[in-house]
């Protein structure tokens, strides 16, 4: 650990650093939790964007109903918030219920138009957020065409997939037709975002906020067998899903989170958006 992170700690918090450990799933970045000289725990995390990252977990805390981490210091480098007393991993049947009831509730706080006040981020890479009440064209400018760019400028994604997800962005005012509220996302729900203590969860991590559709974020949460049979059970009882998302519209919502992860790590997840543009026949 620097000498100049210690200093801040010690600047931030009045008290040293008695231990630092690395943690699993800094993938992206490096990070870890600091014991403090009197018993506090932290998370200290090193990156790319974390003041947005600071900024978003910071409204969830003031907006929101969802337990986050309190946010000490937030730069673009560097993110410092508490320790949460839980950890990632396989969901238990009560953790799934009780996920379900908080991402309903997440979802239940709505606004006039797709966006946010300010563009967010999902991992280090950019989410534009200029309010649209238009979601076909939101979704399909702001935020496929925009990540399938980005794949495209890296060296990623191959003309030829860049082609086809042209298309069904054309196609997006027929595909996307069943006329979704604008709801609060936490955008990036996953296994690894999820810290569950027993048969609850204890807190939420990383998030990528915007006001979306919430379908959205149910289809990313499959993307990894994060949630199943019990998790929509649970919030169906509480929210609606329209026909049609699990035969169709969860296969064009898995793209964005695919080609997320085809700017990042490339390599199977160019086939796998591949696969899902076959499926949606484009």
């Amino acid at each position: 650990m620097d000498t100049a992170d210690i200093k801040l700690i010690k600047r931030l918090l009045g008290v040293g650093v008695q231990r630092s450990t690395p943690l699993g799933g800094g993938c992206l970045g490096d990070v870890r939790r600091l014991d403090l000289e009197d018993g506090r725990a932290l998370v200290l995390k090193r990156g790319e964007n974390l003041e947005v990252e600071g900024r978003m977990l910071g409204f969830l805390k003031e907006r929101t109903g969802l337990p986050v981490p309190d946010v000490f210091h937030a730069d673009d480098q560097i993110l410092i918030m508490d320790w949460i007393d839980g950890a990632p991993g396989v969901l238990s049947a009560g953790a799934e219920r009780d996920l379900a009831a908080h991402v309903a509730g997440l979802h239940d706080i709505t606004a006039s138009a797709f966006g946010f006040e300010w563009d967010t981020v999902i991992g280090p890479l950019g989410q534009p957020n200029g309010g649209m009440t238009d979601w076909p064209s939101f979704f399909a400018g702001r935020r496929l065409m925009h990540m399938a760019r980005l794949g495209l400028d890296a060296g990623q994604l191959p003309d030829t997939l860049m082609a086809r997800i042209e298309r069904l962005a054309a196609r997006m005012a027929d595909e996307l037709d069943h006329n979704p509220k604008p709801s609060l996302l936490h955008g990036d729900l996953w296994g690894g975002n999820i810290l569950v203590h027993g048969n609850r969860v204890a807190g939420f991590i990383d998030p990528a906020i915007y006001f979306g559709d919430p379908e959205v974020e149910l289809a990313f949460m499959t993307l990894f067998g994060t949630v199943g049979r019990d998790f929509f059970a649970a919030y169906r009882e509480r929210r609606f899903i329209a026909p049609g998302f699990e035969e169709r519209r969860r296969h064009i919502y898995l793209l964005y989170p695919l080609l997320v992860h085809v700017c990042l790590f490339g390599g199977s997840y160019v086939a796998q958006v591949a696969a899902g543009l076959d499926r949606l026949g484009y």
